[in-house]
């Protein structure tokens, strides 16, 4: 990540927010998490972001799925890009079902905030731009989130915040 970017955070207009709707999603370290998702974006895009995390049920993003983009499926995620076609800034929504994370976490034998970590990484690349259509994008996102995991486990909050 770019230093010169890291230390001019105070500046910048992207903001990522946490929101638990109908359940607790146990979400941990949300300020750290936030600022990381934001770089990540900025990372590809070279673009500030505002990030809405909506934590909810499986029955409340069902209705998501099945109102929005007609869709009649549980999903764990659903990305919303909201930005205008040239604006500098992203503006997403992203909803989660805490229910379903919590089922892949144990069907893939993985911690449960192990899970909900890779399900916020897999919003926030969508929103950069990448797919999971064809088998080769599903391969290609799923290392990527591989990446971006390891990444934030040395990912440090006080590197963001300027010396005062």
């Amino acid at each position: 990540m770019n230093e010169n970017r890291i230390s001019n955070i105070e500046h910048q207009t992207s903001n990522c927010y946490f929101t638990d709707q109908e359940i607790v999603s146990g979400l941990k370290q949300k300020r750290k998490l936030g600022r990381f998702i934001n770089e990540l974006i900025f990372h590809y895009t070279k673009k500030e972001s505002q990030v809405a995390y909506v934590f909810s049920t499986d029955e409340f993003v069902l209705n998501i799925n099945q109102e929005y983009l007609q869709h009649d499926t549980y999903t764990d995620i659903i990305t919303f890009d909201l930005s205008e076609k040239k604006s500098t800034l992203i503006l997403s929504d992203i909803f989660i079902s805490i229910e379903r994370v919590k089922e892949n976490a144990q069907t893939f034998n993985k911690k449960y905030q192990e899970e909900l970590l890779r399900v916020i990484i897999h919003g926030a690349l969508h929103l950069s731009g990448f797919k999971d259509k064809t088998k080769e994008q599903k391969a290609e996102m799923r290392n990527l989130e591989e990446i971006w995991i390891d990444k934030y486990s040395t990912y440090s909050l006080n590197k963001l915040i300027k010396k005062i």
